[in-house]
């Protein structure tokens, strides 16, 4: 069996800022990690490798040069191999034309690994919190879809998976026939820690991280990139902080209820 993962290295948003004046991410001494959901796609993949040690784990992203430090963590977590799509030709991509490059990558992928039994991708990334390139990759390449996996389990001839798909009130089964798409979210499983041995044979100059540009994958410059890209950023911004809380003074409940009216009239609230 052969597994795909879909994996993004992202900022973590935790440290991330806006520049106040150009209204941009300030990415500058921002660490980058391994999106979280992402982590939990490749997990999923994991075990099943663990349960079946014949399946291969195939990672694909799409980035900077930089982004191989987040596949070499991949990697050590068990992942087999990792295709990296960089190049300058897909930088500034939005959802759509991402999902038009990593289908190519994935094209690519299918031609020197062979065919594919699920693609996992994490339900969406932090940085953009859109949940739309999975989907979009599913729709063009034209595979049954499943998205907010919070539990799997695959048939014992690998042809069908059966998933509980969250809901806001709870969940539903479905199940949908391999090859497919899968995206999924943080309940699905804990993600594991990179072993010392997957460290030490991922940071070996043979480790198995192929770079493809544009071209390797023979992405048509039309539909990727910034000038190919139909959505448009008017600003980004971080909230006004919210006034701080105030404690109503009073010497018992009802002094106190009756502060609290008043403040209430003050403001006009009632």
């Amino acid at each position: 069996m052969r597994i795909i993962v879909c994996a993004k290295q992202v900022p973590d948003t935790s440290e991330v800022k806006i520049d106040p004046k150009t209204n941009r991410i300030i990415r500058d001494g921002v660490p980058s990690i391994l999106n979280p959901d992402d982590a939990n796609a490749l997990e999923e993949a994991l075990l099943l490798k663990d349960s079946q040690p014949d399946t291969e784990v195939i990672v694909v992203s799409m980035g900077p040069p930089q982004a191989k430090d987040m596949l070499i963590e991949c990697l050590a977590m068990g992942a087999d191999k990792c295709y990296l799509l960089s190049d300058r030709a897909v930088g500034g991509s939005d959802t759509w034309a991402t999902s038009n490059a990593v289908t190519s990558l994935i094209e690519k992928v299918v031609e020197e690994c062979g065919p594919f039994d699920m693609i996992f991708a994490g339900r969406q990334a932090i940085d953009g919190d859109t949940a739309q390139v999975g989907p979009q990759i599913a729709e063009k390449m034209h595979l049954p879809q499943v998205t907010y996996v919070q539990k799997f389990e695959i048939s014992d001839d690998k042809k069908v998976v059966t998933v509980q798909r969250q809901l806001e009130d709870g969940y539903e089964i479905i199940e949908v026939p391999t090859p497919c798409m899968l995206t999924c979210i943080k309940e699905l499983n804990n993600p594991r820690y990179m072993t010392v041995s997957g460290i030490v044979k991922a940071c070996k100059a043979d480790a198995p991280i192929y770079v493809k540009s544009a071209k390797d994958c023979e992405c048509d410059l039309s539909k990727v990139g910034l000038e190919a890209s139909p959505t448009v950023v008017f600003r980004s911004f971080t909230p006004a902080p919210k006034a701080p809380g105030q404690i109503i003074q009073g010497e018992d409940e009802r002094t106190q209820s009756q502060n609290l009216l008043a403040k209430l009239k003050e403001k006009h609230a009632i």
